[in-house]
């Protein structure tokens, strides 16, 4: 090559615009060509691509776009027709393409200035420009050229025939190849074998013929310049970002290769590239095909919206269930549209399930309950659900969700539904963590591995549809899928595996792609590895587990107003009102404490104290007494430090406390409290039930002020120094029981 040839080459990879691309690659074609007429024979005008599909499948789908980005012009062999040419993913076979070939050939066999190009289309994706296709093409200086790999298939014997080279790879591969239409055509009027005989041993039989290679100018892409075939390769090849697409970089060789293929078992790895080659996804200009395709489900008016059954599975103990289920209701979806199959398989949820089945029984289409009476496995469960849908055509869509999914987008039916993928899933996390509901790679065993890309799309970094292996928890499914696809009922039954892995497996051996969505948040995952159910609010315990459904539940929904708009009152000098808790909480607190039952009998001598005496004492229970001490630790230093410091300001305090208690107030035990300082540098106080409605009288006066506060709101806290100028006593309860919350804060 000239030196000039050698510059034009740079130029070209660091432009990226397809047509800027053709522009050049024709200019160096003169320059290397030495000019003339020759450059015009291999404009790509000249070059027609020839594929096979008996099915308009996600693969070829996706082949067809990638052609469509570099205006290839492709021609299908096979579509409509009947498969014959054996099972080509696990044994021999192919031949039906060479027949269909070789019959498309004699169209072509007198046109000496016509490239064919034959690919695979199911597993393939086009990197670059027909240009640069045909400029690669005539750097070889054959006729026609096959793509190489490293492993001699179908018949290892024959590898020691195979001519020596130096470096790359060594053995033919007929899934590409490229060459002069009369030649090619040649080659393949000599088939005369079955539809399920192996085209690629047809092929490496005439290229291991020395005559044949000489006759037909046969040569091997070794280094993968046009071809890269991804089996036995796969560390070989790395993303490549350019300015406005990416390429698949080929370090071995230092080549950027025009046709990816994703032969043997490396289907996975292509469905990785082809998230992102040519133009699925840059730095530049994020998803550049997420609009392609979109269904506009605004249009639609509610009585045409799809027919949607909801599969909902609760597995194992799983907090916030009350809460997940009142979620379902909430959807931006017509609740007439939507038939719901509830599995449950534990009892200690039935009284939850009970409730709502009691409160929104008329609001679905239908509701179908499966308990844990039936005693079903998981597996077996999901494949029911799946099948009511199956057998049901008027079911439009299966949206199956776990109980451990909060769903926060309201348009979570018809953002899935309208992305118009056979299997989709919303991409959902656990709070602050990596655990997500997709996994971006499998290890080799088909476990989980992490892809490349998974902590950039968990984290958002990345936004798109991206095409992976294996999804989980939450994921829609079209009707059709399930009845033409995907009929076996037993879909997530096989031995020795995991339910959700089982039916990937199944549908990645169908050619479906699973696609996971980022583009829009739609909610987060609970965690259920330290749910214990032994208490009687469980949920409460996890502050620490799921720091934001617990926030959502329990802390006040005016509590973040403290800091936006100074939503809080000084009844006293010093003493602060604001809101902590909600009802709920508030609730559950109190029926926690009269669930332990075990009240201290206000008397001085205390066995629960480090010294067994209480200078004034209450009728309380302390919270190390029902193991809940660091949970609320936890809930000061994140709840009401952060309050401390607004309301005091230049006192940061360290929010530890010894004494965490619930008092109770009744006239016939102990009314009211006589004065007395806290042993704190800031006491809380937080009302758990309503004046009026649960009690009466009852209040806190501070006496140095004489300030009375004898209202207190159920979930709002009053905040006060405790020792020297915070003297004060709590006023007589007349009337029913009165619980407040007290931490004596910084002792």
């Amino acid at each position: 090559m000239c030196p000039l040839s050698g510059f034009l080459t740079s130029v070209i990879m660091a432009c990226s615009a397809p047509a800027v691309h053709s522009l050049l690659l024709l200019l160096l074609l003169g320059t290397v060509r030495g000019g003339g007429s020759e450059p015009e024979a291999l404009h790509p005008e000249k070059l027609l691509v020839l594929t096979a599909a008996t099915e308009e499948t996600e693969g070829y789908q996706r082949f067809q776009r990638t052609a469509k980005y570099f205006n290839y012009t492709v021609k299908t062999l096979g579509l409509g027709e009947e498969w014959k040419g054996g099972d080509v993913a696990r044994t021999v076979g192919g031949g039906q393409k060479v027949r269909w070939l070789k019959q498309e050939l004699k169209k072509y066999v007198d046109q000496e200035d016509l490239v064919i190009l034959f690919v695979d289309s199911y597993d393939v994706i086009f990197a670059a420009s027909p240009t640069e296709l045909l400029w690669k093409f005539l750097q070889f200086n054959q006729k026609v050229i096959f793509s190489a790999e490293g492993f001699c298939w179908p018949e290892w014997s024959l590898a020691e025939k195979y001519p020596p080279i130096n470096f790359g790879k060594r053995f033919l591969n007929s899934g590409g190849f490229i060459g002069y239409a009369p030649y090619i055509s040649s080659i393949v009027q000599q088939w005369k074998y079955k539809d399920d005989d192996d085209d690629q041993l047809f092929y490496t039989k005439i290229y291991l013929d020395p005559a044949l290679r000489e006759k037909y100018s046969i040569t091997l892409d070794h280094r993968a310049k046009i071809f890269q075939n991804l089996n036995g390769a796969i560390d070989e090849v790395v993303l490549k970002f350019e300015k406005s697409r990416a390429r698949a970089k080929n370090v071995a060789y230092d080549t950027l290769p025009v046709i990816i293929h994703g032969n043997g078992p490396t289907k996975l790895q292509l469905n990785y590239l082809g998230n992102y080659v040519p133009n699925a996804w840059t730095y530049e200009g994020g998803c550049e095909i997420c609009n392609d395709g979109l269904l506009n489900m605004s249009e639609l008016k509610e009585d045409m919206l799809p027919q949607v059954l909801l599969g909902v599975f609760i597995e194992q103990p799983t907090p916030f269930v009350p809460e997940f289920l009142e979620r379902l209701i909430t959807l931006d979806y017509p609740l007439s549209k939507l038939r719901l199959f509830i599995h449950n398989s534990e009892v200690y949820h039935e009284p939850h399930i009970q409730a709502f089945w009691e409160n929104h029984k008329h609001k679905f289409a239908s509701i179908k309950i499966v308990g844990p009476e039936e005693a079903l496995t998981q597996g077996e469960a999901r494949d029911m659900a799946m099948d009511v849908c199956r057998q049901d055509t008027t079911c439009d869509f299966y949206f199956s969700v776990d109980a451990e999914v909060v769903i926060i987008n309201r348009d979570i039916l018809k953002v899935l539904i309208g992305e118009n993928r056979k299997v989709i899933a919303p991409m959902i996390s656990r709070h602050g963590k990596l655990w997500s509901n997709f996994w971006g790679a499998l290890s080799p065993e088909g476990y989980y591995a992490r892809s490349e890309d998974y902590v950039e799309i968990v984290q958002g970094k990345r936004s798109g549809v991206w095409n992976v292996p294996y999804i989980t928890q939450v994921y829609l499914i079209r009707g059709e899928t399930l009845r033409h696809e995907l009929q076996e009922k037993k879909m997530f039954t096989v031995d020795l595996m995991d339910p959700d892995m089982a039916f990937c497996k199944n549908v990645r051996e169908k050619g479906l792609f699973m696609y996971i969505s980022n583009k829009e948040e739609f909610g987060r995952l609970v965690s259920t590895a330290r749910y214990n159910i032994s208490r009687l609010h469980n949920d409460l315990w996890q502050i620490f587990e799921n720091p934001t459904d617990w926030k959502e539940k329990y802390i006040h929904e005016n509590y973040s107003k403290i800091f936006e708009s100074d939503y809080f009152e000084q009844p006293c000098p010093d003493v602060y009102w604001f809101p902590v808790f909600t009802e709920k909480m508030c609730d559950e607190m109190v029926e926690e404490m009269e669930h332990f039952g075990q009240w201290s009998g206000g008397r001085n001598e205390d066995k629960r104290l480090a010294g067994g005496y209480e200078n004034v004492p209450t009728v309380d229970i302390h919270m190390n007494q029902v193991e809940f001490q660091s949970e609320w630790l936890k809930f000061l230093l994140d709840y009401i430090a952060p309050v401390t410091e607004k309301l005091y300001p230049g006192y940061y305090t360290k929010a530890q406390a010894v004494l965490n208690f619930v008092v109770r107030y009744r006239p016939d035990e102990q009314p009211f409290l006589r004065p007395h300082h806290d042993s704190s540098t800031f006491t809380i106080n937080i009302a758990l039930n309503s004046k009026d409605n649960d009690y009466e009288g009852g209040g806190c006066r501070f006496i140095r002020y004489d300030c009375k506060v004898e209202s207190p709101r159920k979930g709002w806290s009053l905040m006060h120094p405790g020792r020297l100028t915070h003297y004060h006593e709590g006023l007589p309860t007349t009337r029913g029981t009165r619980y407040i919350m007290v931490s004596f804060v910084d002792p």
